[in-house]
Parts: C-alpha cells; sequence; structure tokens
C-alpha cells in the first residue's frame, strides 16, 4: 500500500514525503505525510467500491469553509490513481479545547444554520459512511426526509429480513404525518454527521469539523446527531439556543431527527440499531 501512497505522492506535485499510518475510519486508509516543512492528511479506499466519495466529501468541506467560521480543512486534491482514490487535505493538529470550546461550537453552527437555503438536498449526490445518499433537491423538507432518507433504508432493512411489513407500516404512517410533525423552517446548510467523532479543537483550541455529509434540510437533524453517539456538552446547547433559539417541542422530535442515522447504523451493523429503529418508528408511527 506504501506505494500507491508514493503514486499519489507523485501525481500531487507533492515534494518527497514520509508516510505514517493514522486513523481513518471503518472504510478509510489514513496518513499522515510529512517533511521538514509541510504536514498533510491523506486519505484513501477502493474507488469501485465507493466511487465519487472523496470528489463528493471535497464538495462538502468546501461547502463547509464557505458558509461557516468553523475551521475545516483545505481541500489540496482529490483523483485516482490505479483503482485507488484519495482525498489529500491540510493537516489540521489536534489540541485540547479552550474555555469557550463549547460555547464557539454553539454559535457558530447556530450562525451556519441560520443562513436560509432555497431547497432542501444538495446539488450532487454523497454518501453517509459507506452508504450512498441522494441529494435530489426538493421545496419540501418533509418529503425529501420521507422519500430520499428514511424510506430507501427502510426498504434495504424490509428486503434483507430484519424489519418486517409491521415496520413498514409504521414508516409509511410516519411519512403521512411528517408535515406535521416538523416545525416550518427555512432550510439549512447541514454537516449531515455530525457526531462527537466528526469534530475537533485545533491548534487553538477551537471547533474543527471534519467528515461531513452535507446536504440542506432541517437544522434539527444537526442537532439529533450531536446527541447520540457520546452527545455535546449542555454548554454547546445553551449557546445555540442563545443564538438561534430551537422552536418548541424540539427534544420531543429529537428521536424522528435520529431516526436517519439509526437506520443507517442498522443497515451497516445490525443489532440493536434495528430495535431501536423500529421502537422509533412504532412511536410516531403506531
Amino acid at each position: 500500500m506504501m506505494q500507491i501512497v508514493q503514486e499519489i505522492v507523485a501525481a500531487c506535485k507533492l515534494p518527497a514525503m514520509h508516510a505514517q499510518r493514522v486513523a481513518g475510519g471503518d472504510i478509510n486508509e489514513a496518513y499522515l505525510l510529512y517533511n521538514s516543512t509541510q504536514r498533510y492528511f491523506l486519505k484513501i479506499n477502493d474507488a469501485q467500491l465507493y466511487p465519487g466519495m472523496f470528489a463528493a466529501e471535497a464538495d462538502g468541506l468546501n461547502a463547509l469553509r464557505s458558509n461557516s467560521h468553523f475551521c475545516v480543512p483545505q481541500v489540496i486534491q482529490t483523483g485516482i490513481v490505479q483503482t485507488t482514490q484519495y482525498l489529500l487535505l491540510e493537516w489540521i493538529e489536534r489540541t485540547t479545547p479552550d474555555e469557550h470550546y463549547w460555547e464557539n461550537m454553539g454559535k457558530q453552527l447556530a450562525a451556519m444554520h441560520a443562513q436560509p437555503q432555497p431547497t432542501a438536498g444538495w446539488k450532487t449526490n454523497n454518501y453517509i459512511g459507506s452508504i450512498p445518499q441522494s441529494n435530489k433537491e426538493t421545496q419540501s423538507w418533509t418529503g425529501f426526509y420521507a422519500e430520499q432518507r428514511l424510506l430507501p433504508l427502510i426498504n434495504r432493512l424490509l428486503q434483507a429480513g430484519k424489519f418486517t411489513n409491521r415496520e413498514m407500516q409504521y414508516a409509511e404512517a410516519v411519512c403521512l404525518r411528517m408535515s406535521s410533525l416538523f416545525p416550518n423552517e427555512p432550510h439549512a446548510l447541514l454537516h449531515g454527521d455530525l457526531w462527537s467523532g466528526n469534530h475537533f479543537p485545533n491548534e487553538r483550541g477551537l471547533p474543527a469539523l471534519i467528515d461531513p455529509a452535507v446536504y440542506c434540510g432541517h437544522r434539527e437533524m444537526d442537532i439529533g446527531m450531536t446527541c447520540l453517539f457520546g452527545g455535546f456538552y449542555q454548554r454547546f446547547y445553551e449557546a445555540y439556543q442563545y443564538h438561534y433559539p430551537l422552536e418548541t417541542l424540539w427534544q420531543q422530535r429529537l428521536q424522528l431527527t435520529q431516526l436517519y442515522p439509526l437506520l443507517v447504523h442498522a443497515v451497516l451493523f445490525g443489532g440493536n440499531y434495528v430495535q431501536q429503529s423500529a421502537a422509533i418508528l412504532a412511536r410516531f408511527g403506531g
């Protein structure tokens, strides 16, 4: 694999680089590329298994950089060498958070969400984890969430025998009720996968965002994700609420916003994620 890394270094017209393996997720290999004066983050995977993944991720990173005050790694280059696709990024050093890290996180996310977007969806499709994410643009958030987020994954689980017709009936009922479940708000630019593993303090102790699954939609989707898989500090929610208060009863909608990422995990990993997803469908569709 180091041979392909050196070929990518050459394709990016970089000087000679050392390569050190670093954490990069479940489906990627990741490297710190460095010499005496430069450092980059490189991740690679199989272009045939995940076509267009890194081009889409680069697009999402650029969108976050252009529409927020978060630290977001600069995209240096993306491409394919042989059958390996790669994404070369600015290296951002991880340090300890400053004393206002969570307040800054909440304020900056509120500011990004407060910029109204014309449609739900996105200009291109992309991925969440290893699952392709359809982003056909539409005026209706609830229609988008039903047709392009929930139903495709629910159908996959039904076909795999992990869901039954009962879950499908609940899902259809949820989709019919969707417009009455979400408050009507302008579409917002979303990170799309904002769990605790996709942010960290940069060299100044300020929030940096990585690994987006960008689209435009209801801002409570990002909020719901922050409450999964570890959660965020209370100071984050207080700051967000101060700068862009959520509509009433948002806590009661949390599970509805979390249904999509839980379905993603149910498809990928099965297990308890299937039961959690089924319970949410029963709650909102039963």
